[in-house]
Formats: structure tokens, sequence, C-alpha cells
């Protein structure tokens, strides 16, 4: 009597690593979820909205404000000086009968556009700077973080008024002395961060296949800093934004005619013992901005959700 055949059990034998023709779905699953933007900006929460809200109005003040000023309201047009409140002048006027309004949205460009390039220079030089040294490692880490060491045992505005002193008050050097000054702070934090990334497994495995040192620092250790990094920008903004008030309201910032907010601080102090608004409405200003930031900073969707995932 023949023996049955086992080529039909063979064939019927699970493949080891193979999925079951009626278990197969029809088409792949993403791999990722796209978050939808209005999802992602109500995980801001009231306060982060709130902030929001401010900074995008300060933003579109510096960006298109200028353009839809009218220009006979920046030369006074016979206004009182130090006018009060009124329909007229929503936010009265300065030293000189010009709008306040006027004169705030102007000074928003300075404020906000200095204080933003010269943080995005210095964030972006700075974790530049923190990527190689921990993706190089050795003697080179080691020299690059005591020579930034050594900028931050000068105190900042003693630095920027060296800086400025000698080099002039022109908005590049403002630019220039800002980044300067906060380069290593931005570098330590980068720094901190990538250290303990370019010790992990997969970094290690990137290089024993041979991947170079600019892989390593933009594939594998910068999109795993790039969150924290981007709360530190915003940190940052603030602290240049402080500065450069401190320093135009010393004079040796923004320049007249030009003006920033901590110039039209100094400008109308004179307004100060009557409690005027053309001297309280750019410190509120000033104040408005860094609170806002620092409301979308502590209200971002990836970080609310780690806070509750962790309690």
């Amino acid at each position: 009597m023949p023996k049955p055949s086992a080529a039909p059990a063979a064939a019927s034998a699970p493949v080891p690593g193979a999925v079951p023709a009626a278990a197969a779905p029809a088409t792949a699953p993403a791999t990722g979820r796209r978050r939808h933007p209005l999802r992602f900006i109500a995980g801001f929460g009231i306060s982060g909205m709130l902030g929001l809200v401010v900074l995008l109005f300060w933003m579109l003040a510096a960006s298109l404000g200028p353009l839809l000023l009218d220009p006979a309201l920046q030369s006074g047009g016979g206004s009182d000086v130090f006018a009060p409140i009124s329909a007229a002048h929503w936010l009265g006027t300065d030293y000189l009968g010009r709008d306040m309004l006027v004169r705030v949205i102007d000074g928003a460009r300075y404020t906000v556009g200095v204080a933003l390039l010269a943080t995005l220079l210095a964030s972006g030089t700075g974790t530049t700077l923190a990527l190689f040294a921990a993706a190089v490692g050795g003697r080179l880490d080691a020299v690059l973080s005591r020579l930034l060491d050594t900028f931050t045992a000068i105190p900042s505005k003693m630095f920027a008024l060296i800086l400025v002193a000698g080099f002039g008050s022109s908005v590049t050097m403002l630019v220039v002395a800002a980044a300067i000054i906060y380069v290593p702070g931005a570098y330590r934090i980068a720094r901190s961060l990538a250290v303990n990334i370019n010790a992990l497994d997969y970094v290690t495995v990137a290089r024993t296949r041979g991947e170079g040192t600019g892989y390593i620092m933009l594939r594998e250790i910068l999109p795993n800093i790039l969150g924290p990094m981007l709360s530190d920008l915003g940190l940052r903004f603030v602290y240049v934004v402080l500065l450069l008030a401190s320093l135009s309201f010393l004079g040796l910032g923004i320049q007249p005619p030009a003006a920033d907010w901590g110039s039209l601080v100094r400008e109308n102090i004179g307004a100060l013992p009557d409690g005027g608004a053309s001297v309280i409405v750019p410190a509120l200003a000033i104040a408005s901005l860094t609170i806002s930031v620092n409301l979308v900073i502590d209200n971002l969707p990836g970080r609310a959700a780690r806070e509750r995932g962790g309690r």
C-alpha cells in the first residue's frame, strides 16, 4: 500500500515570521499619526493659548505694524507733550507729542526682531558646538567646555556694556553681543543632553557601521534633544529681551530716532511722577512679551503630556 504523500503537511506547516493570509491586512497601517493643528493648539490649555495669542500679536506687530503706521503720527503733529489717553491718542503721547501706540508698535520690530535674531544665533551656535563636542569627545570636548566656561564667569550685563562701549551700539553689534553672551548657556544645556544621548547603544551601533561625525550629530543626537532645546530657546529669548531693554534704558541700545521698548521707557521717564501712560505702556509691553513666552513654554503640549504621564 503506498504511503501518503507528506507534501500537504509540509505546505500547511507555518513558516517562522510569516503572516497568515487570512490575518494579513489589505493595506499596511500607518506607522505615524498626524495630529490635527487645532488639536495641537488646544493642547496648550487656557493659559498657554492666552500666551500664544499675545506672542503672535507682538510678532505680527513687529513684522507688519511698521507698514501700516501713519508717518504723520511719528513726527508729533502738534499734539501735547505727555498727553493722557484719549480717543485721538489711545495710549497718550510721548515727550515730543508723538502717538505712543505708534511708537510702541514701531519699537516692537527692534525689541522682538533683534532679540529673536540674537537668540537664534546664540542657540544655534551653542547647540552646534555642543553636538560637535559630544560626538567627538576627548580633548576637544574638554578644551571647548573650559573655553566657554570662561565666558559664563563674566557678568552678562558688564560684558555687554564693554562690547557696546568699545564697538558702538549699532543693531549688528547688539545682536553679536547678545549672541556671544548666551552661547555658553545654550552650549552647556545642549552638551549635557547630547553627552547622555551619545552614550546610548544605537549611537554606538551607528559608529560601528561606519557613520561619520556629521551623521551622528544630525541624525542620532539632534532629534533626541530638539524638544528641550526649543524650550531653552524660548527662555533664552526672554533673557535677550531683558538684556537689550536694559542696555537701551542705559542709553547703549537702539539709538534715536529709532527706539525699542527699553529706550521708550528711558525717553519718557519724565512722565513717571504723574503716572503717565507714555512710560507705563512700554514697560507693560516688555512684561506682556516675556510673560507670554513663559506661558507658552510652560504649556507646551508635549511637556504637559509627559507631566501627566509621570503623575
